[in-house]
């Protein structure tokens, strides 16, 4: 532990004064990168393991009480005592580089778990493909009960797999799936993103809300931007009303993304988001990486399909890389919506759309105010990022793309992190919440994770 205090304490200097390289990558091993490298012994010197579990299951019976299904409905009941977590959480995260015209030229992908408490790299191949992990889908009391061994397969016939790996569940996500599914039907003309859906479920659901008309845009914007719960699960039923559902998910085989999965959805209103909802960061990175766009192939699936940016049309990939730069919830790997604030700390140095920003310079979404002015911030801002937020009690995720502002050091690269650190878990140093904002979510080693390796990308070139 000593040893990861002392490293994190380098890195948060080197931030502060942003002089050279953050750590010097050691040498890599045979087929792997300086990046391999530098992302693993990040996520090591960061100690995620430090942070405090809020509502710990006590006995036996309360660790198979936890809520295994829903888990966009879960609450958070917070414990008297703040306790250390069990053991080290699941961590998965990614990196992609990028040239100027898209083409990925690098890529890192590490994966963290009490079996893995130090790190491990995920070897891929030039496909960015792996078979070196056996992917097992979460399991909430399995986390506590089974020490992090999950039992469900995600992509079968792994079971000779150098790793095994139980991945973190996506939360708000997965919403990224929907889009993707959604943007599909409007290429393929089934509809417009001007076409009005009247989303009428056939049963309550608390999830996803009462009847709404709206468009395909509206919906698209309000799941992404403000993360609407109710607007994905009236765009999952609309996937449903046109079978779509089934065929998005043979779509995330047939491009080689075989951990992305839109799972066990009710067909009647959308809802009932379990573990069988699964993403793993590497995937969401190449899914993103065809948003993103990019010449020629960018991999070659292991059915031997070639993936293009033109799974998605131009117009599509512009609305839905749009969009996605107009995120409201910038609190993970970025946090400017805290602008200014000694916690938590400066994450990524994204710019926040101006359809946030209040007169005043503060952002309010919804019902959530956060207090600060983000304008000087949003001044200093180096990037762009193109991202998706999830939260709830025991998942905390981020993935997006970033690109330099206008002239800024030049960077383009993808980022993409899952963890079962969601708001059920807090740094020990964490503030009073100030009256009248929304609490922090995550534990700000989120954020200090995105502002090392975005400084290192905007050094590498």
């Amino acid at each position: 532990m000593r040893t990861k205090r002392h490293l994190l304490a380098g890195l948060t200097a080197a931030l502060t004064v942003t002089v050279g390289v953050l750590v010097a990558p050691s040498a890599a091993a045979a087929g792997r990168t300086p990046l391999d490298d530098f992302l693993r012994r990040t996520l090591d010197g960061l100690a995620f393991e430090e942070v405090l579990d809020t509502a710990p299951p006590t006995t036996a019976a309360a660790r198979a009480a936890v809520v295994t299904t829903d888990k966009e409905l879960a609450t958070v009941r917070r414990a008297p005592v703040f306790a250390p977590i069990v053991q080290h959480p699941q961590i998965d995260a990614t990196v992609l580089e990028l040239d100027a015209a898209g083409r990925i030229t690098g890529s890192a992908t590490v994966l963290m778990s009490p079996q893995h408490p130090d790190g491990v790299i995920v070897d891929v191949d030039r496909n960015l493909h792996t078979t070196d992990v056996r992917w097992r889908q979460w399991d909430d009391a399995g986390w506590y009960a089974n020490a992090a061994q999950g039992t469900v397969d995600i992509v079968p016939g792994r079971e000779d797999a150098s790793l095994d790996f139980m991945s973190p569940y996506p939360a708000s996500v997965l919403k990224l799936m929907v889009a993707f599914g959604v943007l599909r039907l409007v290429d393929q003309g089934t509809a417009g993103l001007n076409d009005t859906y009247q989303y009428r479920p056939a049963e309550p659901s608390t999830l996803c809300g009462p009847d709404y008309d709206d468009t395909l845009r509206g919906y698209l914007d309000r799941m992404i931007t403000l993360s609407s719960n109710e607007a994905a699960c009236a765009l999952i039923k609309f996937l449903w009303d046109n079978d779509a559902v089934d065929a998005l998910n043979r779509t995330f085989q047939d491009l080689g993304l075989e951990t992305l999965r839109l799972q066990n959805t009710r067909p009647s209103n959308g809802g009932r988001w379990t573990n069988e909802v699964t993403m793993t960061s590497l995937d969401t990175a190449k899914l993103l990486a065809i948003v993103n766009g990019g010449p020629g192939t960018l991999w070659t699936a292991p059915n031997g399909h070639r993936v293009t940016k033109n799974e998605l049309s131009r117009a599509s990939r512009e609305f839905f890389q749009s969009t996605l730069r107009q995120q409201g919830y910038n609190w993970m790997l970025s946090t400017p919506n805290f602008c200014g604030r000694d916690y938590p700390a400066a994450g990524i140095p994204q710019k926040i759309a101006p359809r946030w920003i209040a007169a005043d310079g503060t952002v309010t979404l919804g019902t959530d105010a956060f207090g600060e002015d983000v304008r000087p911030c949003n001044r200093a801002a180096e990037v762009t990022f193109a991202h998706k937020t999830g939260w709830v009690p025991n998942s905390g995720a981020d993935s997006g793309i970033v690109h330099s502002l206008p002239g800024e050091n030049g960077r383009h690269y993808i980022i993409s992190v899952f963890s079962n650190l969601g708001d059920q878990y807090v740094d020990p140093h964490r503030p009073p919440t100030p009256a009248g904002t929304v609490p922090v979510q995550y534990t700000e080693k989120f954020a200090q994770l995105g502002a090392i390796i975005d400084h290192y990308e905007s050094h590498r070139r």
